[in-house]
């Protein structure tokens, strides 16, 4: 016999759980299916974010971030540490208790909210008078009914043609958060977000990293100014990246991998190294979803093709995050999954797609929200430019870490803030004030205005504001 639920949710990342969680509050009964499992076969909710993106790799990042000071910066603070060593079995089990503790969170807070979990694939069974009927396949079947059906299914990481992920030479996200010992050698396709951080992450335990990217620009989505600041600190802290390769011809064998690749004058080269890591973007994953059981659109990349409200081309059956359009950010999708239950729930849910903040994790961090000085140029929209540098920030100079810069663009005649991008220290965490700002429409003199404590790292937020009316303080 069919269980009811007034909603049931597929799948059970960040759009998908909190969207449960939201529709739950709202006073609708729900279930959510998600089929994440454990090292020991268990439930692992958090989806790919808490599993094996956001979470895993930022307590990689902060194991080898403390290492990299312990062994270069501690020092200069009268800090003598001798026979700095990394275990990194120790590093990584670490990083599975951060994980778990996500995991463990998240089946707590379904407790707390009464939404009912089953641990299993979800997919579409058929449509019926009234609503669908979805299958929850894993231990045991379950069938559901159900009126609403959100679909918050993620995305899988995409594969070089003719070179499958193996996840122990050939390696996506996944396997590059399992690396059991440092690599001497570590090749990474893509200078995206994850390969920025994941190629940090190994190059600051001592792996001579190389990163491979197609494209003629680094970091083509990012301010261009911001890009090259950002280019320059990389390179002079070792890792080596290589614009324009075209890759060729991928071998593995007993001594690790071989990539032939074309550098950006023609000329071939060859990589040898102990681990690739590929990660040149990711897909909407549908598989076995049987989304045309109840006539679901998918666009030409395998998104399902949803409205600026999320609905899909099926009555009742809405969809978000990274199956659909828009950023891969966990963020935007926990924001649609609130919009999504919202608006099943007769509410005018919201999502403003102009001030979801972008942060790149590694040191220096990278954050910016809005429009780029690029984008700007290219729309013909009058603007003005104010920037500040850490170098000048008195905070950031007792920290030791000066490297950066905060870059507000305003519109020209009204001052309305347009983009802020950040190169610097803790920019994650700056970016907020910034998307803040840009929610309320307000103008750079608004922010110039504004009172920030001192010493402390958003004052170079404040300079840069009255740097776009040429009248920074201390700089």
């Amino acid at each position: 016999m069919s269980k009811i639920f007034d909603v049931v949710v597929i799948g059970g990342g960040p759009g998908g759980y909190i969207a449960a969680i939201r529709a739950a509050q709202l006073g609708m009964t729900v279930a959510c299916i998600d089929e994440w499992k454990n090292s020991k076969g268990g439930p692992a909710l958090g989806g790919t974010c808490t599993n094996v993106g956001c979470i895993p790799s930022k307590a990689l990042l902060q194991s080898s971030e403390y290492f990299d000071h312990a062994n270069h910066h501690f020092a200069d603070h009268g800090i003598e540490v001798k026979s700095v060593s990394m275990d990194v079995a120790k590093m990584v089990a670490r990083k599975d208790v951060v994980v778990k503790q996500n995991n463990d969170g998240i089946q707590y807070l379904f407790k707390k909210n009464k939404v009912t979990f089953f641990h299993g694939r979800g997919s579409f069974q058929k449509a019926v008078d009234g609503g669908y009927e979805v299958k929850a396949s894993g231990a045991t079947e379950e069938v559901l009914m159900t009126k609403h059906v959100v679909v918050a299914t993620g995305s899988t990481a995409r594969a070089l043609p003719g070179t499958p992920f193996d996840e122990d030479l050939i390696l996506s996200n996944d396997g590059a958060l399992r690396i059991g010992a440092v690599p001497k050698k570590l090749g990474l396709i893509g200078s995206g977000v994850i390969g920025l951080e994941m190629g940090s992450v190994w190059r600051r335990l001592g792996s001579e990293v190389t990163i491979l990217e197609g494209l003629p620009t680094f970091l083509g989505a990012v301010d261009e100014q911001i890009a090259k600041e950002a280019h320059k600190a990389f390179t002079k802290q070792g890792l080596k990246i290589e614009l324009g390769a075209k890759v060729g011809e991928i071998k593995t064998g007993k001594k690790g991998v071989s990539v032939s690749w074309t550098n950006a004058k023609g000329e071939a080269q060859k990589l040898d190294v102990d681990k690739l890591i590929v990660s040149i973007g990711r897909v909407p994953n549908t598989v076995g979803l049987n989304a045309e059981a109840v006539g679901l659109k998918l666009d030409e990349r395998g998104a399902i093709v949803v409205d600026d409200d999320c609905r899909t081309s099926a009555l009742g059956v809405w969809a978000v995050g990274d199956v659909v359009r828009g950023p891969m950010l966990a963020h935007k999708a926990e924001e649609e999954g609130v919009a999504v239950a919202e608006r099943i729930a007769g509410q005018h849910g919201h999502v403003n797609f102009n001030t979801v903040p972008w942060v790149i994790y590694t040191s220096p961090e990278i954050a910016w929200v809005g429009q780029t000085e690029q984008q700007l140029k290219a729309s013909g929209r009058a603007y003005k430019a104010g920037s500040f540098p850490f170098l000048a920030n008195g905070r950031a100079r007792a920290l030791g870490d000066t490297t950066g810069m905060v870059k507000m663009l305003a519109d020209a005649e009204t001052d309305e803030i347009l983009g802020v991008h950040i190169v610097g220290p803790m920019a994650s965490e700056l970016i907020s004030e910034c998307v803040v700002a840009m929610e309320f429409k307000a103008s750079s003199e608004d922010i110039a205005r504004i009172c920030h404590a001192h010493p402390s790292l958003s004052e170079a937020t404040k300079e840069a504001a009255l740097a776009v009316d040429k009248r920074a303080l201390n700089f």
